[in-house]
């Protein structure tokens, strides 16, 4: 998936780009945990995000 848009307050976009989750860049889903956290490949990295984070990153499909 790809990172279109953050749509979120200036602390969160802050604090994604930090974790290398900028528009543009490549995400790729590990693993979900039940309606909990959700584990993400990003740059090499695993992050681990809350769902509710996670709902403020809209994606597209990498084709």
């Amino acid at each position: 998936m790809r990172v279109i848009d953050i749509r979120a307050g200036r602390g969160l976009v802050a604090r994604l780009l930090e974790l290398g989750i900028t528009p543009g860049s490549t995400l790729r889903v590990l693993k979900t945990f039940g309606s909990g956290p959700i584990l993400l490949d990003v740059k090499g990295s695993r992050i681990a995000l809350g769902r509710g984070v996670a709902m403020k990153i809209l994606v597209g499909v990498v084709q």
